[in-house]
């Protein structure tokens, strides 16, 4: 860890890892979308792009009380895997978050593409209904409607593992707004995870987040079939977070 005290501490509930194979083609398309400095990070000579929704609570600046109105919130990321000088990281093309505050404040502290949306996350009959629709202003559309469960026992992923190399990561990466690299340390305990299904109605995350002009086409988001991916769930994961320096 940082020797530097962390500045933000927060909750993660009912995570699902959603992980598809990156092909020879579609690396093409991802390999222009990271900075140069950063390496695609691979298991086996394969990359992997994800769509992680959970929901959010006991957000709060170190030594400051979680406030109600700021601290809990749906939130959905996509990512891949990237890394620098031997430390593997998260690489984010997209964050929504249903909190307006919470998107401004990261999106000036940690440098990281966040973006308003309109989200619902409940639990219906063991089921987690998921829906997100983006609503920030000149970005990319994207909607996200799911429902998930968990279907397996709890287990930690071991090192070398494909289940350790997609979550056991402990920092982000991101360009601020002078094109500089940055890198944010994250801390939580190792991840207890279960096997999961998935019903995905509509996903069109990963073609906005991989969207960069009309000559050249994004990912689609379900390769090759809508429900062919890789599913890990989280119950809960509790973490807290250090500000980005310039690597």
């Amino acid at each position: 860890m940082p020797a530097s005290p962390w500045i933000m501490a927060q909750s993660w509930h009912d995570l699902l890892f959603a992980h598809w194979r990156i092909d020879a083609v579609q690396l093409r398309v991802l390999r222009p979308l990271i900075p140069a400095p950063l390496e695609i990070d691979k298991f086996q000579n394969e990359a992997w792009i994800g769509v992680v929704p959970f929901r959010m609570s006991g957000v709060r600046l170190r030594a400051t009380p979680a406030f109600a109105t700021f601290s809990a919130f749906p939130e959905l990321n996509v990512r891949t895997y990237v890394t620098h000088g031997g430390k593997p990281g998260v690489w984010f093309f997209s964050l929504d978050a249903a909190n307006s505050i919470a998107v401004s404040v990261a999106r000036a502290w940690f440098h990281l593409p966040y973006f308003n949306a309109r989200m619902s996350c409940k639990t219906r009959n063991n089921w987690i209904e998921y829906s997100s629709e983006r609503t920030h202003r000149n970005a990319a559309k994207a909607k996200l409607r799911m429902r998930y469960r968990p279907t397996g026992e709890t287990f930690h992923p071991h090192p070398g593992t494909l289940e350790h190399f997609l979550t056991e990561r402990y920092c982000l990466y991101a360009s601020d707004e002078k094109g500089k690299i940055v890198r944010g340390d994250i801390q939580h305990a190792p991840w207890s995870l279960q096997s999961a299904e998935a019903e995905f109605r509509e996903n069109s995350m990963i073609e906005a987040a991989t969207q960069r002009d009309a000559s050249v086409p994004p990912l689609t988001n379900d390769p090759p079939h809508p429900n062919a991916s890789l599913l890990h769930f989280s119950r809960r994961q509790d973490v807290v977070v250090w500000h980005p320096h310039p690597i």
